[in-house]
C-alpha cells in the first residue's frame, strides 16, 4: 500500500482508512447500479464492434512453459514516479 505514497491505517473502531499520496482520503465508492436487461449486452456489443470473437479456444494460452522473468515484468509494470501524484515519492 505504501508504494507511491498511498496509505492504509485503522481508525479507533478498527475500520480501514485509505489515503492518497499527500494524505487526502480516497473517495468512497458508491454502490454499483442494479443491472437491467441483458447484463453483458454492452460488453457483447463492444466485442462485436472491435471484431473480437470469444469461443471455446479463447482461454487457451500461447504460453510455452517458459519460466516467468519476474524482474522484467516488474520493470515493465511499475517504475517509480510513473503514477499520478508520485512526484517526490520514493519507490520500494
Amino acid at each position: 500500500m505504501h508504494e507511491e505514497g498511498f496509505g492504509l491505517t485503522l481508525d479507533a473502531e478498527g475500520q480501514p482508512r485509505f489515503t492518497q499520496p499527500g494524505g487526502a482520503p480516497l473517495p468512497a465508492v458508491p454502490t454499483a447500479p442494479a443491472w437491467t436487461g441483458v447484463p453483458l449486452a454492452p460488453t457483447d456489443a463492444k466485442l462485436a464492434e472491435d471484431g473480437i470473437e470469444i469461443d471455446s479456444d479463447t482461454s487457451i494460452p500461447n504460453w510455452d512453459g517458459e519460466r516467468l522473468d519476474l524482474p522484467y515484468v516488474i520493470g515493465v509494470a511499475w517504475r517509480p514516479g510513473d503514477s499520478p501524484g508520485a512526484e517526490g515519492t520514493a519507490g520500494p
